[in-house]
């Protein structure tokens, strides 16, 4: 299962469901981080080999700009956590995380 450290802005009952599905999920503000740059959160998620999982399109950009780092995911919002939740963990089920965006979108409802 991935090591992963969620930032501030995604949601606790997300990092919840990820914790029952096996992850080691940490939060920014349980590491210490609340208020942090991305740049540090990624930094500090780097330092202690987790992914950074996040709702915030900047990581992308870092993702360019920020390497080697430990993985970043980026999700688009869900109000369903545990939906959000079950795509994440298939979508890491992808092998190592080092020096890789995982792309994570809600699906279309037509």
């Amino acid at each position: 299962m991935a090591a992963l450290l969620a930032d501030e802005n995604f949601p606790r009952p997300a990092v919840e469901a990820l914790q029952a599905l096996g992850h080691d999920v940490q939060t920014v503000q349980d590491a210490g981080l609340r208020g942090r740059t991305d740049v540090e959160v990624l930094t500090a998620a780097t330092a202690a080999r987790r992914a950074v999982v996040s709702h915030d399109r900047d990581y992308l950009r870092l993702h360019r700009t920020n390497r080697p780092h430990a993985g970043i995911v980026f999700c688009t919002a869900d109000v369903d956590s545990g939906a959000l939740a079950v795509r994440i963990d298939q979508a890491l089920q992808v092998g190592s995380l080092t020096d890789q965006p995982v792309r994570v979108y809600r699906p279309s409802i037509p």
